[in-house]
């Protein structure tokens, strides 16, 4: 298999380096480089800095070539008129170089305090103060020049420049920290093939514990597993257990709704994998029962929170897999604290009615929900808390607790009551300002994800609702998140237009439970073509299909894995 490092990061499981070749016709505003190449990356919370190196194939003479990037999930070749280049990561810490021609590794210093320290003992150790990194680099062998010129503080740039001698030259670059003897020779066993063939057998292994789909969509499968696969970092930090970073280009962290759809991907045969990606975000729940907005190894970001979709995730998680008791309880305290945050600390004006303080906490950032000034009451908050308490009240019936189950079947049909009062205008399902009660004129789509309540719902509201969806909001590639008849409708506008992958999972599912097979099945099947076409995207141009933002989003890919899954092959 191969990918296009323009768009899909090179990397591998549990590390946080990756290689990835930035252009800002791709990156636009994301692009914070001096020169566009081929960058070898750090992807922890605190690099200020990303790019550790620009990587180029040189001449003996240092004259730089031209060279086609070739890659696949276990390694990188740069082929040059002169030589071969090949990369790989062995293991999460380590970046393994050969080559038989010259290559030039160069940092350009944006930040203060780069320092490479000679050990004598072909090591040498950089301290990379910008990027809150440390390695050795190790040349195993071969010849290395070093440019990097002291300016009585720092150096003001790095070159490396490593030519074979009669051999292919090798090296090392191994992540370390103040716990590591920065002065020991680092080795590895195997050779560099031998590595390589190692790194496809794990990634092999991976993809054998995702769900099956049909081989029609062999490709597709094989892409979204690596996404997936080459976005797990190890535990380090605020992440508690192995976690599936959003992306490895520049979503490069973890937010409180994303890691949803990957444990439900992850569900079906990968089941520790899919409980710590459940849970790696209430390892950082606070003691009133809130949890941060995103969270990387060093940062936990509060200013924000996201939708309770969590309740509604752990019933796929019970449907696919089986949870111990003890998980069972762990998970039950999570969202039991998570759900009276929500009523206790969300409900301003004491109706009853939970809201939103900003469109970033609905997830759906700019969504002409917020047109007006917020606090926000959107059907699809309380929605999501029905359908949480329902699950709470599941899961205290598998632990026995019959007190919990009627506390929480009472509290669920208490929303539910004034859920029906609140939202509905001539059987229309619409947001509200906070307080006031006004009705907020939008059209966007997020109030009519509380279709997720289905069959729950009266069939009046519901049939309105669906021609609704089909009449100003269907397009030839799925639903749009803001109706293209909408004066706010934007192709590239974030939640004001674009296709999402979560909000299509959560519409499919909402239809499937009011039995409209017929759009589950096209939403379905245009959702896979749209990621056909547009690649494992973060969103989608909901009129011309084409991939947009950060293009190698894992739950984009998770979605697809599940909706291939459920509803595309087996309906």
């Amino acid at each position: 298999m191969n990918f296009d490092i323009r768009y899909v990061p090179f990397s591998r499981y549990g590390s946080y380096f990756s290689l990835s070749y930035i252009s800002k016709e791709v990156w636009g505003k994301d692009y914070k480089v001096n020169k566009e190449g081929l960058y070898l990356r750090t992807l922890h919370g605190n690099a200020k800095q990303k790019e550790i190196f620009l990587l180029e194939p040189i001449k003996k003479n240092g004259v730089k070539m031209d060279f086609k990037i070739e890659n696949s999930p276990e390694v990188v070749k740069l082929k040059t008129s002169e030589g071969e280049i090949k990369i790989c990561i062995p293991d999460p810490d380590t970046v393994r170089i050969v080559g038989s021609t010259g290559i030039k590794l160069s940092l350009e210093n944006s930040h203060s305090f780069l320092i490479p320290i000679d050990s004598k003992k072909n090591n040498w150790l950089l301290n990379f103060y910008g990027g809150g990194f440390q390695a050795v680099i190790s040349v195993k062998s071969g010849i290395l020049n070093l440019n990097a010129p002291w300016t009585g503080t720092t150096c003001s740039k790095i070159e490396l420049n490593i030519f074979p001698k009669k051999e292919d030259f090798e090296i090392l670059i191994k992540e370390v920290d103040e716990n590591e003897d920065c002065n020991n020779k680092f080795k590895i066993k195997e050779s560099f093939d031998e590595s390589v063939k190692t790194i496809r057998k794990e990634f092999e292994e991976f993809l054998e514990k995702l769900p099956q789909i049909s081989n029609e969509l062999l490709q597709q499968f094989h892409l979204a597993g690596y996404i997936l696969w080459s976005s797990v970092v190890k535990p380090h930090g605020f992440l508690k257990r192995p976690a599936v970073l959003m992306s490895k280009n520049w979503m490069t962290d973890l937010w409180s709704w994303d890691h949803c759809f990957n444990a439900i991907a992850l569900s079906y045969k990968n089941f520790d994998l899919a409980w710590d990606q459940f849970m790696v975000i209430f390892d950082s729940q606070n003691n009133i029962g809130a949890v941060p907005d995103y969270i990387n190894d060093y940062e936990q970001f509060w200013n924000f929170i996201k939708p309770p979709i969590h309740g509604w995730t752990f019933k796929k998680l019970l449907e696919n897999m089986y949870i111990e008791p003890d998980k069972l309880k762990d998970a039950y305290d999570c969202l039991s604290a998570l759900t009276n945050w929500w009523l206790k600390c969300r409900d301003y004006d004491g109706d009853g009615i939970p809201q939103y303080n900003h469109g970033n906490d609905s997830g759906w950032d700019n969504s002409t929900v917020f047109i007006e000034r917020p606090p926000i009451e959107s059907p699809d908050l309380s929605a999501f808390l029905i359908i949480q308490m329902d699950t709470l009240s599941e899961i205290a019936k598998k632990l026995g607790d019959a007190e919990k189950i009627k506390y929480w079947k009472s509290k669920s049909d208490e929303l539910y009551k004034k859920f029906l009062e609140h939202f509905l205008v001539d059987d229309r399902l619409v947001p509200k300002i906070s307080g006031d009660h006004k009705v907020i004129d939008s059209k966007s789509l997020l109030p009519l994800i509380s279709l997720i309540l289905g069959k729950r719902l009266p069939e009046k509201v519901t049939k309105k609702a669906i021609e609704i969806l089909v009449t100003d909001y269907l397009t030839n590639f799925g639903l749009a998140t803001e109706s293209p008849k909408s004066k706010f409708y934007n192709p590239d506008g974030y939640w004001r237009g674009p296709i999402w992958a979560p909000s299509t999972l959560l519409m499919i599912e909402a239809l499937k439970q009011l039995k409209r097979n017929d759009l589950v099945f096209e939403l379905s099947k245009r959702f896979i073509e749209l990621i056909k076409k547009g690649g494992f995207a973060e969103n989608f141009n909901a009129l011309t299909g084409e991939g947009l933002r950060d293009r190698a989003h894992t739950w984009t890919a998770s979605t697809f894995l599940i909706i291939a899954k459920e509803y595309y092959t087996n309906l």
